[in-house]
């Protein structure tokens, strides 16, 4: 099976595979989980869970905070250092009936807290290196079997948490939802969800973190899709845009009805992904461009719930030479929202708006918009108000 790099383009890239860290003899330690869970995919529903925890204490939530990561700009560099430190204590489990129930709950706890907790690991075997990594999760370098896990001080839990967690006659969906309003950041959302926290008591189950990712994203933006979908159309060509690792983004909003479609370029080689949704509901998942798609969409529909207002959006993700590792899609998500924290660029005219995105470009802008569909149909299918004069 083959794959494209999305840093270089190329097929089965070792280059960017970033497998960092060397094996460690440790097979007993101490330290302060960030915190942070994670649940993999591979042999699925019998999937490796575990916790994550460097050998220090203090306050090491910085280590698997993507929003953390946006807030102080930091660099690759610095964010590989951190995740390095980090060990994968696993063990494996059935998504619904986990073999080791003395693991599972201390697991769940550290999924609930918002503040780094001492833990102390007993493993099994000295640490070797991840083999499952997925760009779509921060890089896990470090995995060990676990023996024995506890937790050394309590975990403290946020009272909406602790409430909607206790709610087995809630679906999950209007719980990330009510919790997502709370404050509750999504770094933590997809922990809680991950965990098998949310939802009716006999559908609980663990979620592999990656389908977790995707799952609240899309939650959130669907919820907030039901109103857009009936607000007014802005008025004029919008544009937003930040940049961050080497993600450079451009958000081209365009007075319609909604529609959104996102394509992603290396400027290496040829190598493309592209996703698209009309007026409707998507159906399938978006996988071309995958979950940064939804983190994409999550952030635009934020913006035009907040200020009332649809639109049609082609988003255009420039991947520079500056990205050399995949970092997760919680980056981008964070990305996405700089952009619109900022002031748009109003232009009257589509090829005003396309004129200034092809300034902060480093290839054509044609590269995308020969390809988009959007753009392809935008201004050709008539609107009902067009048959009446006012």
């Amino acid at each position: 099976m083959t794959f494209k790099c999305k840093i270089c383009g190329e097929e089965n890239c070792k280059k960017h595979s970033m497998l960092i860290g060397k094996p460690i003899s440790l097979t007993e330690f101490s330290g302060s989980s960030p915190p942070e869970i994670f649940v993999g995919k591979w042999n699925y529903p019998n999937v490796y869970t575990g916790i994550l925890s460097p050998t220090e204490h203090g306050a090491t939530s910085i280590m698997s905070s993507p929003e953390l990561w946006h807030e102080k700009k930091l660099p690759i560099p610095s964010i590989l250092s951190m995740r390095n430190k980090l060990i994968y204590g696993r063990t494996q489990s059935n998504i619904y009936k986990p073999r080791d129930k003395k693991f599972l709950p201390v697991m769940q706890e550290v999924a609930m807290t918002h503040k780094s907790v001492s833990t102390e690991f007993k493993l099994k075997k000295p640490i070797s290196k991840n083999p499952e990594q997925d760009s779509r999760t921060p890089i896990i370098p470090k995995a060990a079997p676990i023996e024995s896990v506890k937790l050394q001080e309590n975990a403290p839990v946020k009272k909406k948490v602790d409430y909607l967690v206790s709610d087995g006659e809630l679906k999950s969906a209007p719980a990330l939802v009510e919790l997502h309003k709370s404050g509750i950041e999504n770094s933590s959302l997809i922990k809680i969800l991950s965990a098998g926290l949310l939802g009716l008591t006999q559908n609980r189950k663990l979620v592999p973190t990656r389908w977790s990712i995707t799952a609240v994203d899309d939650t959130l933006s669907k919820e907030k899709l039901e109103r857009i979908r009936y607000y007014q159309e802005i008025s004029e060509f919008l544009v937003f845009t930040a940049e961050y690792l080497g993600n450079h983004y451009n958000f081209l909003l365009l007075p319609n009805k909604w529609s959104f479609e996102v394509i992603e370029r290396s400027i290496f080689g040829t190598a493309s992904w592209q996703d698209y949704e009309s007026f409707f509901p998507r159906k399938k998942y978006a996988d071309s461009v995958t979950g940064a798609y939804y983190a994409n969409r999550l952030a635009l529909t934020e913006h035009l719930d907040k200020i009332k207002r649809q639109c049609s959006c082609l988003v255009i993700r420039e991947i520079r030479p500056e990205y050399t590792a995949p970092l997760g899609v919680g980056i981008l998500r964070q990305t996405s929202r700089e952009a619109f924290s900022k002031p748009a660029r109003k232009f009257p005219t589509l090829k005003d708006a396309l004129r200034d995105i092809q300034s902060r470009l480093k290839q054509p802008i044609s590269n995308y918009t020969s390809k988009s569909k959007i753009l392809a149909e935008f201004g050709k299918q008539k609107k009902i108000t067009d048959y009446f004069l006012f």
